[in-house]
This record gives C-alpha cells, sequence and structure tokens, in this order.
C-alpha cells in the first residue's frame, strides 16, 4: 500500500499542477468586472441648449447637477465624465473616457449664464 502511494502522490501532484495552470488562462474563468461611469454624461446635442443668459437652476433642468461645484467659486459649474469599461463594455466594445477629456464648464454672473467651454470635447451621442 505504501509503494501505490508513493507513485501516485507524485503523478497526482503533477497533474494538479497541470491542470491549475491550464485552467488559469482560459478566458471564460476571468474575474467579471462592472462597467464604472462616473460623472454626468452630456451629448453635445444637451449641452447646445445652454445658452448665455440662462439661469442656474434652467442649467441645471436641462443637464442635471453638476458633477463639481465648487464652494469657493460657487459661479461656476463643471459637468465632467469618465467611463471604464468592464466585462460587459469591453464585450461591447465600448471606449474608456479617461481623465476628464469629456467635460462641461458653465460660468455664471449675477446668476446668469456668461460663459460656456469644453462643448468641442463632448460626443454626438452617449455611449
Amino acid at each position: 500500500m505504501m509503494t501505490l502511494s508513493k507513485t501516485l502522490t507524485p503523478k497526482l501532484m503533477a497533474l494538479t499542477l497541470i491542470g491549475t495552470l491550464a485552467l488559469s488562462g482560459c478566458s471564460v474563468f476571468r474575474v467579471y468586472t462592472i462597467d464604472l461611469p462616473q460623472g454626468t454624461p452630456i451629448t453635445s446635442a444637451q449641452a447646445a441648449q445652454v445658452q448665455v443668459g440662462m439661469s442656474a437652476d434652467q442649467v441645471m433642468y436641462l443637464l442635471g447637477s453638476p458633477a463639481m461645484k465648487d464652494t469657493l467659486n460657487p459661479n461656476r459649474f463643471d459637468y465632467l465624465y469618465d467611463y471604464t469599461a468592464g466585462t460587459d463594455g469591453k464585450r461591447l466594445g465600448k471606449q474608456d473616457v479617461k481623465n476628464a477629456n469629456q467635460y462641461l464648464s458653465v460660468f455664471f454672473e449675477n446668476g446668469r449664464v456668461v460663459r460656456i467651454t469644453g462643448r468641442e470635447s463632448l460626443p454626438m451621442t452617449n455611449h
């Protein structure tokens, strides 16, 4: 009985090692990751609706709450958007949006829009 276990143990260990290495390379067993959108996805069509002279409430009605609202500079709304594709996003071919390269900044004076920057960075449609 002792010789049988001595010969099976190295073979069993080798088979277990080979099986583990083979399965670790399979894409079927990858960890599922979620899509990670951060901020407010805004299209250029939505941004085009914002006009000079609008109130802050009108801008928030059209675009939603800004991602950043500086307490030291309340006369500026910043809408930023980042997206990291997870398992589903990668399967659908969605591209990552990194480093806040989609942004819209709206500047106010006396409660009215005076300047809008970042419209050129926005996509035509949401992904």
